[in-house]
C-alpha cells in the first residue's frame, strides 16, 4: 500500500470505504467521500444512547443555565447533540472551550458560540493544558463526557486547583454490522475502514478480527491512533488535523489496493 505522488480529480474512484457510524454524520461523510470518488459503506458499529444518570444530567444542565460555570468543555459532537436535544442555554458569562474543529462546527451550527478551540493538540489533554495556560486562577467548570470516556480532562482541571463537575451526558454502545458487512470486511472488498473514535476502534477490533492487510486503515487524529493500535489495530494513516475533511483526504494519497473490478458487485 503506497501514497500515489499526485492526485486526479476524482482520488478515490473504485474505493469502497467504510463509514462507521450512521445519521447526519455518517450521511455527510458519505457525501464527501462521494464526491471524491468513492462508494461509500455506511456501517454503524457504535451508537449512542442516554446517561444512565439523567438526574445528575439534569442539575448541571440547571447549573449551567444559572450562570454557576465559567466554562463549559465539550470533547464531542455527540455531546453537542445532548445539550441541543435539551435545548440548553448556555449563558454569556460562561466560555466554551471545544477539543477540536469538528465539535466547534457542531456547536456553531446549532447557534452556541465558541472561545477555545486547543490550537495544536486537539485531545482532552491539550485542551486541559490550554485552559489552565489561560486561567492562572481558579474557575469553575463543567465537564461533559460519554461514559467510556477517561478522565483526563476533569483530573488535569482539578490538578490544577480548579473546581470541576464532571458528568456523564451519554453512553456508547456498539452496534453489531450485517453478516454482509462482515464478509467485505474479511474479504477485502471494504478498501478502507476510517477510525473516528477510540470506541470505533474497539469494534472495528472485536467485530472483524480477520482484516486483509491490504485493508487501510485511517485514523481522525494522533490520539485516535494512538487508542486504536492500543486495541491491536494496524494504523495505515492518520490525518493531520481532527477533522473528516482530513482524515478523506489522507486516504486520497494512497492507491488503490485492489484493481476496481476484482471483485463481483
Amino acid at each position: 500500500m503506497t501514497a500515489s505522488e499526485t492526485k486526479p480529480a476524482k482520488p478515490l474512484a473504485g474505493w469502497r470505504v467504510l463509514v462507521p457510524r450512521g445519521g447526519p454524520w455518517g450521511d455527510g461523510v458519505a457525501a464527501s467521500l462521494r464526491s471524491q470518488g468513492a462508494v461509500p459503506v455506511v456501517a454503524p458499529l457504535i451508537n449512542f444512547a442516554p446517561t444512565t444518570d439523567q438526574e445528575a444530567l439534569d442539575a448541571a444542565f440547571a447549573r449551567l443555565q444559572a450562570g454557576e460555570y465559567d466554562w463549559l468543555t465539550i470533547t464531542s459532537a455527540t455531546t453537542v447533540d445532548v445539550l441541543f436535544a435539551h435545548r440548553v442555554h448556555i449563558p454569556r458569562g460562561t466560555k466554551v472551550a471545544a477539543v477540536g474543529e469538528t465539535t466547534a462546527a457542531a456547536l456553531q451550527a446549532v447557534g452556541y458560540e465558541v472561545d477555545l478551540v486547543p490550537e495544536q493538540d486537539n485531545s482532552a489533554q491539550g485542551m486541559a493544558q490550554q485552559l489552565i495556560a489561560l486561567e492562572p486562577q481558579a474557575r469553575r467548570i463543567l465537564t461533559l463526557r460519554s461514559e467510556i470516556a477517561k478522565p483526563v480532562l476533569s483530573e488535569s482541571l482539578l490538578a490544577a486547583g480548579h473546581h470541576v463537575d464532571s458528568v456523564v451526558a451519554y453512553r456508547t454502545v456498539g452496534v453489531p454490522v450485517t453478516e454482509r458487512i462482515m464478509r467485505d470486511v474479511e474479504s477485502g472488498r471494504i478498501n478502507a475502514i476510517l477510525i473516528t473514535s477510540g470506541s470505533v476502534a474497539q469494534q472495528v477490533r472485536e467485530q472483524f478480527p480477520s482484516i486483509p492487510d491490504t485493508t487501510l486503515l485511517a485514523a481522525i487524529g494522533p490520539r485516535t491512533a494512538s487508542d486504536a493500535r492500543k486495541a491491536g489495530l494496524p494504523i495505515s494513516v492518520v490525518a493531520d488535523k481532527q477533522t473528516v475533511d482530513a482524515l478523506i483526504d489522507a486516504v486520497s494519497h494512497f492507491t488503490l489496493p485492489h484493481a476496481a473490478d476484482e471483485f463481483a458487485p
